[in-house]
């Protein structure tokens, strides 16, 4: 498979099914009723087939996302360089994206995987249109190293591409362990970019996190990779999200994974509650009455009317996660955002400080700037504010 597009022949030769005894679903819809993105998917060739998982390329035409967040505060770029994610995680809120292709049953958000023809010579295209200081966040949706990356490289090519780079912010985020493979890169491009890689780990435990992201890495393989890139340089926090309520939300798990963070010296460390888009739902309710039968009264209450928890509830997990990360001497995150603009923000601050970070965290250059105006004399600070950039978190 090529790093710069993903062609038509088989990934898994060896696995592939015969007709009779293959998982794949129906083949696509007529394409000529289709539109957008069902349209380009139903023209994309079949790539291979893994484990009940048929994997097809998507011929599209634009690579860069516009992303805005919920609370319309901040826009970034994004890119996700494939459709669908083997990773096959319950709570997997990104489920709908299947939806736009007509794919209305949940699991073929994880049976059917798109990857994203000529993906690295659109990003030189679209790149050039790329402000100074702009975010781009590689994996917003699904996990830009999921199992298909590794024969099909279509991360690795785009990486290629950021690494000619210079001035930018990227975000990554990932569950795998494939993401080492690309430490040559992402020095480069930390380098001359301002880089955040993330790593979600829900929990430490194996036998949990087993069931809730099936294909997914060990939580300890997991646990090393923060410490690999972290010895190789490059700024690694750690993501533990979603917390479940009555299953990892309590201080105890919370404990416990900061420990490990500390231990891997991770960057950061954030924690958010589990929202349930109508997407992702019903599988995820289906795993807790599957799992943890005594909890579904209480999910089916607290997700009866709403996505999102309560208010009361956000503000104890809030609050759980401040003590927990000051106990163990971790940096946080207080935004929604998977990029750059907190990442690593010092624990201990004000309130105040918690909703607006201290900018010498965000824009080390622009700290470094202003040390040189302030030896310049007050008219140079005083010019240096006015052009100063003001962080919103969301």
């Amino acid at each position: 498979m090529g790093e710069y597009k993903a062609k038509t022949e088989s990934l898994f030769p060896i696995l592939t099914a015969p007709p009779e005894t293959s998982c794949q679903g129906d083949s696509p819809a007529d394409s000529n009723r289709l539109r957008g993105i069902a349209r380009l998917a139903a023209q994309g060739d079949a790539a291979g087939e893994g484990h009940c998982v048929e994997f097809r390329t998507l011929p599209v035409r634009s690579i860069l996302n516009s992303s805005v967040s919920r609370r319309g505060l901040w826009f970034a770029k994004s890119i996700n360089p494939y459709r669908g994610c083997e990773f096959a995680c319950r709570y997997c809120y990104a489920r709908y994206t299947h939806e736009f292709m007509e794919m209305k049953d949940p699991a073929d958000f994880e049976r059917k995987i798109y990857m994203k023809e000529n993906a690295a010579w659109l990003l030189q295209q679209e790149i050039r249109h790329l402000r100074a200081g702009e975010e781009v966040a590689l994996g917003t949706a699904t996990d830009p190293y999921q199992p298909v990356e590794r024969k099909a490289k279509i991360t690795r090519s785009l990486l290629e591409v950021f690494a000619t780079q210079s001035g930018l912010r990227f975000g990554i985020v990932t569950k795998s362990t494939l993401i080492e493979r690309d430490i040559d890169l992402l020095r480069r491009i930390a380098d001359k970019n301002d880089l955040v890689i993330h790593i979600t780990i829900t929990t430490p435990d194996a036998k949990l996190a087993r069931i809730l992201e099936p294909r997914a890495p060990r939580p300890d393989l997991r646990f090393q990779t923060v410490q690999r890139l972290r010895q190789a340089g490059l700024r690694t926090g750690i993501l533990c999200s979603p917390l479940l309520p009555g299953i990892t939300d309590n201080a105890r798990a919370l404990d416990s994974m900061a420990r490990r963070a500390k231990a891997v010296d991770a960057s950061f460390f954030a924690a958010s509650p589990l929202f349930l888009k109508p997407c992702s739902k019903g599988t995820f309710l289906t795993f807790i009455h599957e799992h943890f039968p005594q909890l579904d009264s209480s999910y089916a209450q607290r997700y009866a009317d709403a996505a999102f928890v309560s208010k009361a509830y956000q503000k104890r997990i809030t609050d759980l996660v401040l003590a927990i990360t000051k106990k163990h001497g971790l940096n946080r995150r207080f935004t929604d955002a998977l990029l750059t603009r907190d990442a690593g923000s010092e624990t201990g601050s004000s309130s105040e400080d918690q909703r607006l970070p201290v900018q010498a965290e965000l824009w080390p250059s622009i700290n470094n700037e202003k040390r040189a105006l302030e030896k310049r004399g007050p008219s140079s600070v005083a010019a240096e504010k006015v052009a100063q950039r003001v962080m919103m978190t969301s």
